[in-house]
């Protein structure tokens, strides 16, 4: 049973069952992770219900987003054991007079009231960047634009992404549809990916498997993450070990 079954009418099983939506497109050979918005703004300050963490977090997601936080850190930990580059995506800080912020100049991008010395932006410390890994600052939904991700990717040869992050119907939506249309394999991990709505983050799973990606388990990735070679990217990213983060923009 399918996370977003409970939200399709017997109509819409037939359609799309006949139609050829959802096939599976399968993994690549050189692939790279993808965390997209995995910040104190999103999640909170602590693991709190959502109700609750509204309160100080206006675009919090609340416990589910801590339990994807979970998901992710087993996830980057089967990364980082083949060496295989990650990439976070988090935002920006605006001018105070607000230029820069286009369309995200309303209430509906607002971040509530803010916790002292928890900066919205900053990627939560349970699976902080380490310093082989690559931040990209984004002032858009998706991590691909006006960023150099794309570029990034390119220099490494990477033919498919793992995406996780936040929100499912928002960034993560974005940035998938701009991986697909830069011809990238894209497979989204369920149990890391989440959204303050329940309906539209099993909708939007349903849309993107049907059309941009493939909706995998945690367990398959993993699965996939340990059949790799260590050294695909031997020589083109640096090791655990070297002391400076990179931060793009």
């Amino acid at each position: 049973m399918k996370i977003w079954d409970e939200y399709l009418t017997e109509r819409d099983r037939q359609v799309f069952a006949a139609s050829g939506y959802g096939t599976y497109l399968g993994m690549g050979e050189r692939p790279a992770v993808l965390v997209v918005d995995v910040n104190y703004a999103f999640v909170g300050h602590e693991p709190q219900p959502i109700l609750e963490s509204i309160k100080n977090w206006h675009n919090s997601c609340g416990e589910e987003g801590w339990k994807g936080v979970e998901a992710i850190a087993t996830l980057l930990a089967g990364a980082r054991e083949k060496n295989v580059p990650i990439f976070y995506s988090t935002g920006v800080d605006h001018r105070p007079d607000g230029f820069g912020r286009g369309l995200w100049r309303n209430s509906r991008n607002s971040e509530g009231s803010q916790v002292p010395d928890v900066d919205g932006n900053t990627i939560v410390a349970e699976i902080a960047p380490q310093p082989q890994d690559v931040l990209i600052a984004k002032t858009k939904p998706s991590a691909f634009f006006g960023t150099a991700l794309m570029s990034y990717l390119t220099e490494l040869a990477v033919d498919s992404l793992l995406v996780v992050g936040t929100t499912t119907s928002g960034c993560v939506r974005a940035s998938v549809i701009d991986a697909f249309s830069n011809n990238l394999r894209v497979s989204i991990v369920e149990e890391g990916t989440f959204d303050r709505g329940e309906a539209s983050h099993a909708i939007n799973l349903f849309d993107m498997n049907a059309k941009y990606a493939d909706v995998v388990s945690l367990e398959t990735s993993l699965t996939y993450l340990a059949g790799l070679r260590s050294d695909i990217f031997a020589g083109r990213i640096a090791p655990a070990k070297d002391p400076e983060l990179v931060a793009a923009p």
